[in-house]
Formats: structure tokens, C-alpha cells, sequence
């Protein structure tokens, strides 16, 4: 089977400083990427520990990049520049869909280093007046597609969301947030382990993981902005609809018309 493995830094074990991600120093932002790799390589190994002809996807999903591509072993690297999560999904052909590294959605209170797309940019995603995150916006494209999302590796917060939007997944906590920026670590093997052993149990009980499909159309995607929007997405979106100047709406009938 085919697996698409949505990676991002935030959530990686060790990582709970914006200085760690928002930067592209290696001495700052090295340590981190090299342990989500290892974390990623773990979710591999634990996937094909139970599918031992698994093809696996490993999704960069960090902007500034998250992942050592040369160190994966078991997966191939897919960057994000110039292609999209809805487009992959589309061309793909998976048969499931995980995430490692997650961190929970903007505003969710002790998460560390929660945010929705941009931390420095989005102050929340509302969709059919349900707040939303990454994980939900992500799951929901891969559910309209009737792919479903077994795995989540992450703090203890990002976890608890996942299973809000799909209960029955399965979750590794390699951090629990004590802020924003502050958490309690497990080591780098002890991570590794449990996203390996959580990565195997997702696998073997997939057929009890349906496709999440909670939110339907049409879709009514409200996105507040910390400053004025100046965005040309935006400004020269005939559709958009400005509530204020920090805030805009756009109504599709189609997830894949929506930014995420």
C-alpha cells in the first residue's frame, strides 16, 4: 500500500523554541530537523514493520524546510515548493495518510509553538464556523479523497485534536506543553520508539480508521490576520469577501479552491 507522511518541525521531540524554527541557521534549526528525520525514519520502520511492501512519501511540510532528505531511509522525500497536500493526494494514490512532527492549530492554549500555516501571520482558521488547523484541514482533504488519517506523532495537545477530528486514530506524544513555548521532552530514542510502535498499530488497524468527512459542503473558510491583509491572494481574489481589514471569507463548494 501507499502512504503520504505529512512532516512538520514544530512537533519533532526537543523543539519548543519559534528560534528553532523560524530560522535557517543550521547551529539553530539543525538539531531539530535531524530529530524529525530520525522521527520520520522511525514512522517508516513501524510502517513497514506491518506492511513490508509499504511505499512511503515523506511530505516536507516545514516552510524553511524540516527534513535532512539524504538521511531518510525507507521513504522518499516530496518537497512542497510548487505543488500543493490536495495536489499529491490527488496524483497519488494513497491508501492512508500520517503526520509526524504536528503541532496543534493557532490559539490552542499550552501547545507549544501552535499555529495555523504562519506563526507569525494567522491568528485563526474557521471553517464552517468550526476553528481548524492544519491536522483538521489536511484530514478532511485527504477524507474527501477517501483516504484516511491513522497516525499522529506530536505534543500532547496536537494529539488530543487529532482524535477530536478523528477519534479513532492513533497518536505518539513526544512532548507535553507546559506553554507556548515550553514542554517536557521525551529523549530522541525514546520518541523514535513510540512513533515506531504507534506507526505499526495504526497500520494493522487501519481497516477501523474511516476517512474523516465532518465537515461538508459547501465551505465557508473565515481567516483572521494579526495585521492588515496586503496579500495579493486576497486583494485580487474577485471571491474573497473582507469582514475587516484583518479578516477575509471565501466560500467554495470545492476543498481543493480553499489555501490549504
Amino acid at each position: 500500500m501507499r502512504y503520504i507522511l505529512i512532516t512538520d518541525l514544530e512537533g519533532a521531540a526537543g523543539v519548543d523554541s519559534f528560534a528553532q524554527t523560524r530560522t535557517t541557521d543550521p547551529v539553530a534549526k539543525g538539531p531539530g530537523m535531524k530529530q524529525l528525520t530520525l522521527e520520520v525514519n522511525a514512522c517508516a520502520a513501524g510502517i513497514r514493520s506491518a506492511d513490508s511492501d509499504a511505499v512511503i512519501d515523506a511530505v516536507d511540510g516545514h516552510g524553511s524546510g524540516g527534513l535532512y532528505p539524504e538521511e531518510l531511509v525507507g521513504c522518499r522525500y516530496v518537497g512542497l515548493i510548487g505543488t500543493t497536500v490536495h495536489r499529491l493526494l490527488a496524483e497519488g494514490a494513497y491508501d492512508a495518510m500520517l503526520f509526524v512532527g504536528q503541532h496543534a492549530m493557532a490559539g490552542t492554549v499550552a501547545a507549544p509553538l501552535n499555529h495555523t500555516y504562519s506563526s507569525l501571520e494567522v491568528m485563526y482558521y474557521r471553517l464552517n464556523d468550526a476553528f481548524i488547523g492544519e491536522f483538521g484541514a489536511r484530514a478532511l482533504l485527504a477524507g474527501s479523497m477517501g483516504v484516511p488519517v491513522i497516525f499522529l506523532s506530536g505534543d500532547d495537545k496536537a494529539a488530543a485534536e487529532a482524535s477530536m477530528f478523528v477519534p479513532e486514530i492513533e497518536t505518539a506524544i513526544t512532548k507535553r506543553g507546559r506553554g507556548l513555548e515550553l514542554a517536557d521532552h521525551l529523549s530522541s530514542e525514546e520518541a523514535c520508539r513510540v512513533i515506531r510502535e504507534g506507526a505499526a498499530r495504526a497500520v494493522a488497524r487501519m481497516a477501523g480508521i474511516p476517512p474523516y468527512t465532518g465537515i461538508e459542503a459547501p465551505y465557508t473558510l473565515e481567516i483572521r490576520y494579526y495585521r492588515p491583509i496586503a496579500d495579493s491572494y486576497w486583494t485580487s481574489n474577485p471571491h474573497a469577501v473582507f469582514v475587516d481589514e484583518r479578516t477575509v471569507r471565501l466560500a467554495v463548494s470545492d476543498l481543493s479552491l480553499l489555501p490549504f
